[in-house]
């Protein structure tokens, strides 16, 4: 539609608003206990201790956590706050990214636990980030991945070192 038959009401200026009833109790309810439940299973597949998976979801105290693991095995309901919430879904997006990005688990996890060169680590563990406490080192993880998930650069590490590129002499026409 040409600019000029736009009206006032069609062009949306400013942010899009998140409707404030996904942040409701009843949301956060229907999606704390399989989120949490599906997060203690990543959890255990990428090897973290209690320490840093209480990191991950915000440190809440040990009590807190044994209390939460105890309501989702006991399958009673939940009603996680929405930053907890944001946490868990971090880590979903992470496990889904690096299931697109790497051939096997065991090569997304070996990725999370060894150093890498991009800026954003500093040459440390992205495992570290992911465990420093912060969501803002979740969403770097998670949004790092998106990008290289979504074939924007990602920095050389360990495993692009023996890399050569294709040549012309390497492309074979049958």
């Amino acid at each position: 539609m040409p600019a000029s038959s736009q009206t006032k009401h069609d062009i949306q200026l400013g942010p899009v608003r998140l409707d404030p009833s996904r942040f409701a109790p009843a949301n956060r309810r229907r999606l704390s206990a399989p989120g949490l439940r599906t997060f203690l299973t990543i959890a255990d597949l990428w090897g973290l201790t209690e320490e840093q998976r209480r990191l991950v979801l915000g440190l809440p105290s040990r009590s807190t956590y044994q209390n939460w693991r105890a309501a989702v095995r006991e399958h009673r309901d939940l009603t996680l706050s929405v930053d907890v919430l944001t946490r868990i879904s971090a880590v979903l997006g992470i496990h889904q990214a690096l299931g697109i990005l790497f051939n096997t688990e065991q090569e997304g996890i070996a990725w999370l636990r060894g150093p890498h060169r991009a800026m954003v680590f500093g040459g440390r563990r992205p495992l570290d980030l992911l465990t420093s406490g912060a969501q803002d080192g979740l969403l770097a993880v998670r949004r790092f991945l998106d990008a290289a998930r979504e074939g924007h650069y990602m920095a050389p590490n360990e495993i692009d070192e023996g890399f050569r590129p294709y040549t012309e002499a390497d492309v074979v026409f049958t």
